[in-house]
């Protein structure tokens, strides 16, 4: 029996979206590196499973061409590889909790651990516009077909990516230092209440000398209704010791007259400007997000 060889058009199609989707997805690793916890086996892993997503995008096209409909169907058996990752990084996270300096919160884990699934998908979907390309144009210049599969998966990545890049913190409000104060074992910052827990001379003179805050004011009414969510402010917490460590105490607080949150610590590096740009860079989580829009839709009663 002869053998069957893959086509050249075929071979550079494959290669061109493997290369494209796996490239897709090295850069959304460099825009995401602050939510995922281990160098460098983490950046591992992300490349493996961006790896394979490329190459089943990839080889989707010429598998149709060449009626192989049964490669096709691992297409279904990635997706729910994928969700089996999302899973996976949502349960390791979880175990990490106890040992950072505080908890990144369910929130926010959910929202992390969902970004680690979609990012995989920017991989495919690359991958498999880049090879489409290739085989609408079939031009006898090979060069000419991947210089345009190049151009199309740009695009395609430049489009998905703003699709889902979220709102950070600083997009919705204003950061701005907080004064500390100190009055007996109570704890304020700009005059509102933190805490009590600052009972001996040596806890209330550290947070004197050391102490950070820095307080949150939401741009709109409606934006404080995401800021208010315990698991947003947790998560900006986490952020905020994570990139100062956390010598002792940390604290988070809302205002309710003005919306206003505090952030504050005793953290190992006694930098304000690094905890301000931190904060304002901390991603508004997609579980406390609202629209404004439609929380000005008239309730209509049924018939």
């Amino acid at each position: 029996m002869e053998n069957e060889m893959i086509s050249t058009q075929y071979l550079v199609m494959i290669v061109t979206g493997v290369v494209l989707g796996t490239t897709a997805r090295l850069l959304t690793i460099k825009a995401d590196y602050r939510q995922y916890p281990s160098y460098p086996n983490g950046y591992l892993i992300h490349v493996i499973t961006g790896f394979i997503a490329a190459s089943l995008g990839a080889v989707a096209i010429p598998a149709l061409m060449t009626k192989n409909f049964v490669a096709v169907t691992f297409l279904t058996l990635a997706i729910q590889q994928f969700r089996d990752v999302r899973r996976s990084e949502r349960e390791s996270l979880k175990d990490l909790e106890n040992t950072e300096y505080t908890y990144r919160g369910d929130a926010y884990i959910d929202g992390i651990a969902k970004t680690f699934e979609a990012r995989n998908y920017f991989a495919l979907v690359v991958a498999l516009v880049s090879s489409l390309t290739i085989q609408i144009l079939n031009l006898d210049q090979m060069w000419i077909n991947v210089i345009a599969a190049i151009v199309v998966g740009g695009i395609t990545f430049y489009i998905i990516n703003r699709f889902s890049k979220g709102k950070s913190i600083g997009d919705i409000a204003d950061v701005k230092q907080g004064k500390v104060e100190i009055k007996g074992s109570e704890l304020f910052v700009d005059g509102i209440y933190v805490s009590n827990l600052l009972g001996s001379d040596n806890a209330a003179k550290m947070y004197e000398e050391e102490g950070l805050a820095v307080v949150i004011y939401p741009h709109q009414e409606h934006y404080r209704i995401g800021l208010d969510n315990f698991g947003q402010r947790q998560a900006i917490l986490f952020e905020a010791t994570r990139a100062l460590g956390g010598k002792r105490y940390h604290f988070s607080r809302k205002e309710y007259d003005e919306g206003r949150i505090v952030i504050t610590l005793v953290p190992i590096t006694g930098d304000i400007n690094k905890l301000i740009d931190t904060v304002k860079n901390a991603p508004v989580l997609e579980s406390v997000k609202k629209s404004s829009s439609l929380m000005k839709t008239k309730y209509v009663g049924r018939e």
